[in-house]
Order: structure tokens, then sequence, then C-alpha cells
């Protein structure tokens, strides 16, 4: 496995505790993000190394560079059709495009838009931004927010291929990890190592509420 791992505990140490933060493993080529399939789908971009089978290029698709956000969506791979559980290597120029290009998923006043002009810009976008609340590994929520990003169109095309460098299956790391969390043994779990990530572009910054 190529991700980075430390302890969860150790890393607790140095993460916000709330507030907008993009937390993920990522250097100045890639960015890694998670997803969860089920077996067809994960195996087959494995194998390949490129989305495709059964993975539909029509729908929209939602990636998520934080592992205990993605571990809460998927109840640790247990949750039926998210067992596969693969960690994603991707382009952080690509990750870029997608925010700069991505809408908001709901409307707030804050956008400084009309709802109307919202509307417009959801029809026209291929990129989806959206803020949840950050979850502990017992599944409890937190202050701090986590961003998923869905993606469709030319940008789930992309995605699926062009902005590629390596899909890992990380399904038997989670299932190991799950056990230490159902022990209470939080001194024991191991994550992938994560840190906020903040863009040289302050324009984007503050469309993300990143502090």
């Amino acid at each position: 496995m190529e991700v980075k791992l430390k302890k969860y505990k150790e890393q607790l140490l140095d993460w916000p505790e709330k507030g907008h933060h993009i937390m993920a493993q990522y250097d100045d080529e890639k960015i890694i993000v998670y997803q969860s399939y089920r077996k067809e789908i994960g195996e087959f971009a494995v194998k390949n190394q490129y989305f495709g089978g059964a993975f539909s290029l029509g729908r929209m698709t939602w990636i998520k560079p934080n592992f205990l956000w993605m571990i809460y969506r998927n109840g640790w791979g247990t949750k039926e059709g998210q067992e596969y559980v693969l960690a994603i290597h991707l382009k952080i120029d690509a990750f870029k495009k997608y925010l700069e290009n991505a809408v908001y998923s709901s409307y707030n006043d804050r956008l400084g838009i009309s709802r109307e002009e919202w509307q417009n810009q959801v029809k026209e976008s291929s990129a989806r931004l959206q803020w949840d609340p950050d979850h502990d590994p017992f599944g409890g929520k937190l202050e701090r927010r986590a961003i998923q990003i869905g993606l469709r169109n030319e940008f789930t095309r992309s995605f699926a291929k062009d902005d590629l460098i390596l899909i890992e299956n990380i399904s038997d790391f989670v299932k190991e990890q799950h056990q230490f969390v159902l022990n209470d043994d939080l001194d024991s779990l191991m994550i992938p190592e994560e840190k906020a990530l903040l863009f040289d572009d302050e324009d984007l910054n503050k469309k993300l509420r990143l502090k």
C-alpha cells in the first residue's frame, strides 16, 4: 500500500478541531481521495487502473479526500455495495480544477448571488461542492467540516481515466483497522496521514471557506 500511515491519536494532536478544512494526504503532484464500491466496480478499477466496466460515466460520482469522512459514510466498508474501498491517487491539478469549477450543492445567502443565479450555475456546472460535519472513528459528529466533491459529465470522464495516477484497494486495511475501533483501542488505530490543504490561490481558498 502506497498510502502513508500514521497513528490516529498522534495526528489528532495536530488537527484543527473546527472550521472548514480539506484534510488530506497530498504533495505537489497528487492528492489521495477515497471512494467505496461494490466488488465488481472496485476490482475492475484496480486491475485496469481506470474506472470502466459497470462504473457509470453518466452518474455523478462523489470523491472524499478525508479518510475518516469516507469511513463514516461506508461504515468501515460494512455497508452493502460499499465493501470495496479504494484509495485513488489523483493529480492535484485536476482536483484543483474540480474545485475551481464547483458550485455549492445547496443555496445560502453567503454565496453572494440570488437563488436563481445559483440554480443556473448548478445546471451548467459539472462539479458540486459540499461541506458536512466530520466524524471520529466511532462515527461521532465533530465541529470540523469535511469536504466532498461531486463530479459529472466531462469531469467524471476525466476523473475516470486521465486524472488518475494510481488506484489502490485498501479494503483489507480498512477491515483490520475497524477491529481496533470495535475493541475501543484507538491507541493502536492507524489511518492515512493527513494535514489541512490550502491553495496558493486566495480566491479559491475564500470560495471554499478555508481558514
